[in-house]
């Protein structure tokens, strides 16, 4: 630096005289040294760069370069430095370091990519990438994130596992959600979308080949070991896994079920797009409605092949798989489902009006034990909670009048029927007649005394009835007194343990009597 602010004072005395002596009186320095710096300047050349001197390690720097571009850049110095002291070198390792990082860096210069901005068009790419979701209940889940390259639109679905039948259900979610197809999906190198590479090019699965056309839509997948093909995606799989995934960063709660994580996907979904993307400065929900009408339209009909096999759910929501019954939802009475075994699991999946989707998941077992989960069925109803039995309904008139008095008389007819009484039908429409001369609730309350007490003889529910009305209008409330009570005293037994006096003389001597006949 200091020689270069001298330099620039040469100039300006040049400039200032207009004479090379001159300036090198004022500078310091020989007129011939001012003559050299204005030379270079007015070729246009910066008086201020360094010239290269001879160094001993310039007579090598041929084979630097060799061994440089021969090991593609990948060649250590001190390797380098070996080789040259072989070759007479007597240079230090310094030297040696120094130079193989320049011809290092003029490697870099010359092979690096130089990349075109990526102009992307409404309805053409959808990209996918997998994320690590959180465990639920010590069990490792997955995040499949997914997204239109020109709307910004993202989805984030929460799957058990990453196997082809699982991709096929996500895409087609995916694209219902979307309300389109687009031109092409672009993805990673798996197993489940690229079985080989053979001279750098991919071979595709051929099932996900089947996917792509049965949808209309062309899989491609990225150059390996090159992120710059896929960044959209990878980038919505950071943003999913600081949002959704517990961390110490976001201070998430752990996920106690599965419902729960499926839940916090959907709002991730909601938010992300709803709010102004960065470069676009619109929400991505917005732009969806504009991408939509350059998208193809869905098949009516999902791609089931990769489901497994159909089974039709029996009236008690169960599957019967290699003679073991398995549970569903109830709400899947009476309609089809696929089942497939993935590794000790068995995966049922249901297609329903957003597309195909996971419904319940068993762990395989055997003959003779069946698997049922109670979250599959309706729970019970407190009457038949309470009674321990089937809930009373109707299937006559009669039947519906005497039950429409409340729950008293449901409780009688359980605690009558359940007892062995006699003329149950008979008291039912007596007491159907008594609740047109009584008020209802007065009624139904004397059922449900009569199935508290155990009565079910005749007229049991008329005097209970009379009781309950004579009780609450004519007769006041009668309390116990405190100053008396039935309970028997203690002074029959006061003297116990004290000895009697003894008694007299049964048999007295007539002489030893008084006048009045008792002894002296």
């Amino acid at each position: 630096m200091k020689r270069d602010e001298e330099i620039m004072e040469i100039l300006e005395a040049f400039d200032l005289t207009g004479s090379y002596r001159a300036a090198g009186e004022l500078a310091g320095c020989d007129h011939h040294t001012v003559a050299r710096y204005v030379a270079l300047r007015e070729a246009g050349q910066p008086p201020v760069a360094r010239e290269h001197r001879v160094r001993p390690i310039d007579e090598y720097q041929d084979k630097i370069e060799e061994l440089v571009v021969r090991s593609d850049g990948r060649v250590r110095a001190d390797v380098v430095h070996e080789r040259l002291v072989a070759m007479g070198f007597t240079g230090g390792e310094r030297t040696t370091r120094r130079t193989v990082a320049e011809v290092k860096a003029r490697l870099r210069a010359g092979q690096r990519r130089v990349f075109r901005p990526w102009v992307v068009e409404p309805g053409l790419w959808l990209q996918w990438d997998w994320a690590e979701g959180p465990r639920v209940n010590g069990r490792r889940t997955s995040l499949w994130c997914a997204w239109l390259a020109w709307s910004r639109f993202r989805i984030v679905l929460a799957v058990w596992d990453r196997t082809l039948p699982t991709i096929v259900a996500c895409m087609d979610t995916t694209l219902r959600r979307m309300g389109g197809v687009p031109t092409y999906a672009l993805t990673d190198n798996e197993r489940t979308v690229s079985v080989d590479h053979v001279a750098g090019i991919a071979v595709r699965h051929p099932e996900i080949v089947a996917v792509g056309r049965h949808y209309g839509m062309t899989i491609r997948t990225c150059v390996p070991a090159d992120p710059q093909s896929k960044g959209g995606s990878e980038a919505t799989v950071r943003i999913a896994k600081a949002d959704i995934v517990p961390t110490s960063a976001n201070l998430l709660e752990e996920y106690r079920t599965f419902s729960q994580l499926e839940s916090a996907c959907r709002e991730f979904c909601e938010q992300v797009n709803a709010r102004a993307h960065r470069e676009t400065r619109r929400p991505p929900v917005d732009a969806l409605a504009e991408e939509r009408t350059r998208l193809h339209p869905l098949p009516t009909v999902a791609f089931t092949v990769a489901f497994g096999t159909t089974r039709r759910v029996n009236w008690d929501a169960t599957v019967s798989v290699e003679g073991v019954r398995y549970s569903v939802p109830h709400q899947l009475v009476d309609t089809r489902v696929w089942v497939r075994f993935h590794g000790d699991d068995l995966v049922i999946t249901a297609v329903g009006e957003h597309g195909p989707g996971e419904v319940a998941r068993h762990a395989r077992s055997t003959p003779g034990t069946p698997s049922i989960q109670p979250e599959h069925y309706p729970p019970p109803t407190a009457a038949a909670n309470a009674a321990g039995e089937r809930v009373p309904r109707a299937g006559s008139a009669a039947e519906t009048e005497f039950l429409a008095l409340g729950p008293g008389a449901t409780s009688w007819l359980v605690e009558a029927a359940g007892s062995g009484a006699r003329g149950v039908r008979r008291k039912m429409a007596e007491a159907v007649a008594l609740a047109k001369l009584h008020p209802p609730g007065e009624v139904d309350r004397a059922l449900g005394t009569a199935a508290v007490a155990g009565r079910f003889a005749e007229n049991d529910v008329l005097r209970i009835l009379a009781h309950q009305a004579g009780r609450d209008i004519n007769k006041p409330t009668v309390r116990a007194s405190e100053t008396h009570s039935l309970q028997p005293g203690t002074s029959a037994w006061s003297g116990f343990g004290i000895a009697a006096p003894p008694d007299p003389d049964p048999h007295p001597d007539p002489a030893e009597l008084d006048p009045a006949g008792e002894p002296s």
